[in-house]
């Protein structure tokens, strides 16, 4: 049964320390971690990339079972806590009808539904390899280029991802995250804080033009790519491709046995897809494809849960204006 790191007790405690109402429930049939959210209508549980559910390569039905299971116990919960809707995010790509069947409605995914994912266990020239020609090319040229990579640990340093984010967010016309929730992730023991500094050979100025945000996931062995961010002025530095290759060799030497550069769009997104261009970049590392089930509602109180839809929708149209 696997267990995704946003279903571990690392994150739950990452979760109580925002102050946020949490409950787990095992079995031999599944576990789940959710927490409870507000709403102005009330609360809902959500699920995030869970729950885990038992699976067999000789079962195609074992995990619609274990989902099953685990939905009349998130019902109970549920009722308990008086919430109108739950929301989950099973990381086994369930037949979508079958949700459906379930009474289960898709929603917006609120954690990618198709990550990609690098094996770590091959050698470094492997590896290598494996990059595209141009990847490789840049990995070679960062520290020609006057670059050097530094690893925080320090929460006061994500001064620097943010400013970075602050400025792509206002580029590109999207949102970026909260200093704070940022700061308190890097506080955690699992993170870490990738930074790049280019000096300048003309003016000898230090810049830190690049930054990313990591996870270690110790129970699966995997390193996340979270968090990302760099200057536009310097897209023709191999600020990233540096960042990305040192921290994967590391986690290689640490023990870690797969990078998840977590969301890239389908394989049939067009070319205009939002998500288009750091999907080529991502795969240009080698990898494979993970998919989930994305993330799905289950309703409790329909009345109320069609009011909190449309009140979202009216909302992001608002914000449009």
């Amino acid at each position: 049964m696997y267990r995704h790191f946003l279903q571990s007790e690392a994150w739950e405690s990452f979760e109580k320390s925002l102050g946020a109402e949490t409950f787990r429930e095992k079995s031999e049939d599944f576990e789940f971690f959710a927490i409870k959210k507000a709403t102005k209508l009330g609360s809902y549980l959500f699920v995030p990339y869970g729950p885990a559910l038992k699976t067999s390569k000789s079962d195609s039905t074992l995990a619609e079972k274990s989902l099953e299971t685990a939905l009349e116990s998130l019902k109970a919960l549920a009722k308990r806590e008086r919430c109108f809707f739950i929301r989950l995010e099973p990381t086994v790509a369930l037949n979508p009808e079958f949700l459906r069947q379930k009474g289960f409605i898709k929603t917006h995914d609120h954690d990618p539904a198709r990550t990609w994912l690098l094996d770590l266990t091959p050698d470094k020239e492997t590896l290598l390899h494996n990059f595209s020609q141009g990847t490789r090319t840049r990995h070679n040229q960062f520290t020609k280029k006057h670059l050097e990579l530094e690893v925080s640990h320090n929460p006061e340093n994500i001064k620097h991802l943010v400013r970075l984010q602050r400025a792509l967010a206002k580029e590109k016309g999207i949102t970026a995250y909260d200093e704070s929730y940022l700061k308190a992730e890097l506080a955690q023991p699992f993170a870490s804080l990738y930074l790049v500094h280019f000096k300048d050979p003309e003016t000898n100025k230090d810049q830190i033009i690049a930054a990313s945000l990591f996870f270690d996931d110790q129970e699966n062995s995997t390193r996340y790519y979270m968090q990302s961010a760099a200057a536009s002025e310097y897209k023709k530095l191999p600020a990233t491709v540096g960042l990305l290759t040192s921290s994967l060799f590391d986690a290689k030497e640490k023990g870690l046995k797969y990078l998840d550069f977590w969301g890239i769009a389908p394989d049939d997104a067009e070319k205009t897809h939002p998500w288009a261009g750091f999907t080529r970049f991502k795969q240009s590392f080698g990898g494979f494809a993970k998919d989930c089930s994305g993330t799905w509602d289950y309703v409790l109180n329909k009345p109320k849960y069609t009011l909190y839809k449309g009140l979202r929708e009216i909302n992001k149209k608002i914000k449009r204006l």
